[in-house]
């Protein structure tokens, strides 16, 4: 097998426009170029090419080998030092391009490319840190002799601190991820494939057909 993966990405950070943190932008592109793929059913048979075409259920290797695959995606992060600091939201095109169908039982076609799109909102619940505050008391080393302003010295106590963490829902909220998704946007049908004989269309492309809408929960402990 011989391709070439390719990545591109592009972070904007819109403060460097000195009109303040409007939040950052990050583009990516991501691809594989499939140049070769050989396959040999048999030791005392040659090996022949496959790239570029759909493998029958036949073999061990059952999926479709495109020469080109390709995603791009666009996220929106919020500013820092906001509420919207915890803000993510963008969306993915995922690309496949032609492909041949299943060309050794005979099927001389070419399956269309396929394009879809999905979206990804997310929140992290990021509360304010840990207020530390002075308290009176006694420290590990005990007073400490301070010269005064008329000369003498005076035995003082150290001052102490304590960090005082969230408690309550506040705790509870504190680093929580909720995330709102959807698949397939635009419902768009994965293209036909004549080899494929149980379903008819490609499952290495998309396991079920249609749009899908997903809803998560995550905490940081």
């Amino acid at each position: 097998m011989e391709g070439l993966d390719y990545e591109l990405i592009y972070i904007l950070d819109t403060s460097i426009f000195g009109h303040g943190d409007w939040g950052q932008f990050t583009y990516t592109v991501n691809g594989t170029w499939l140049s070769r793929f050989e396959l040999q059913v048999n030791p005392d048979q040659k090996r022949f090419g496959i790239a570029g075409q759909f493998v029958p259920t036949g073999f061990a290797l059952t999926s479709s080998l495109p020469r080109n695959r390709a995603f791009a995606s666009l996220f929106y992060h919020g500013p820092h030092d906001s509420w919207m600091n915890g803000l993510d939201v963008g969306g993915t095109v995922h690309w496949t391009g032609q492909y041949w169908d299943d060309v050794l039982d005979g099927l001389n076609r070419k399956v269309r490319e396929w394009t879809t799109l999905d979206l990804l909102a997310s929140y992290t619940f990021n509360m304010p840190t840990p207020v530390v505050e002075q308290v009176p008391g006694y420290s590990k080393d005990g007073g400490k002799n301070v010269k005064m302003k008329d000369g003498k010295e005076k035995n003082v106590m150290p001052v102490s601190t304590a960090t005082y963490s969230e408690c309550g829902w506040r705790a509870w909220v504190n680093g929580t991820t909720v995330t709102l998704g959807m698949q397939n946007v635009f419902d768009a049908d994965p293209p036909f494939v004549g080899g494929a004989f149980e379903n008819n269309y490609d499952e290495s492309l998309a396991d079920v057909r249609g749009r899908f809408w997903y809803v998560g929960l995550k905490k940081r402990f």
